[in-house]
């Protein structure tokens, strides 16, 4: 019962961080952390090229193993990380962001920009065939959660309201992520 509570309560909370968040948009704009240079063309066409590679299945028991009991909570139980508490919501570092499951690459920091949410967050994968997006209908709401495509591990959410040119908001959490500096 602790644990349902602890869910619902963490829910809330980013829910209550997102609805409190100022026009995100313009907040995204003028806040970009891509205030490095891009990364090289190249590495983005590769990246996108790059083929999704065969899907990683695994018994719920052996993620156990694998993972720490945090990573476990968010990436396999849907839970959410703290907000502000994390490792990548201020990372201004030029890189790849990986599935920490599986190594998927999934988002740049070319992509990335600071919601004001406490968590890291994007305007758009390295390509749609990185993620999966699903119906979410926990906590009473319909929400779009974002899956790893390769492994099927929860990453966040995505919300209809980023910054240009999708207007999309992939709200993230780092636990669920790995950094590579490029």
């Amino acid at each position: 019962m602790k644990t349902i509570y602890l869910i619902l309560l963490t829910g809330l909370f980013q829910l209550g961080a997102c609805a409190q968040q100022e026009n995100s948009t313009d907040r995204a704009i003028s806040t970009a952390l891509a205030g490095d240079d891009p990364l090289p063309d190249e590495v983005v066409k590769e990246l996108n090229d790059q083929e999704l590679g065969d899907t990683i299945v695994k018994t719920e028991e052996e993620w156990r193993q694998e993972l720490t009991t945090e990573e476990f909570f968010v990436l396999r139980q849907e839970g959410t990380e703290r907000a502000f508490e994390n490792e990548f919501d201020a990372n201004k570092r030029r890189g790849v962001y990986v599935c920490a499951a599986c190594g998927n690459p999934m988002f740049t920091s070319d992509t990335k920009f600071d919601s004001g949410t406490g968590w890291p967050s994007f305007y758009a994968p390295i390509s749609e065939k990185r993620v999966k997006e699903v119906d979410d209908r926990a906590l009473g709401m319909v929400r779009t959660e974002v899956e790893c495509a390769r492994c099927g591990s929860h990453i966040g959410h995505v919300f209809p309201d980023g910054p240009k040119p999708t207007g999309l908001r992939y709200c993230l959490n780092s636990i669920a992520l790995d950094f590579e500096e490029r």
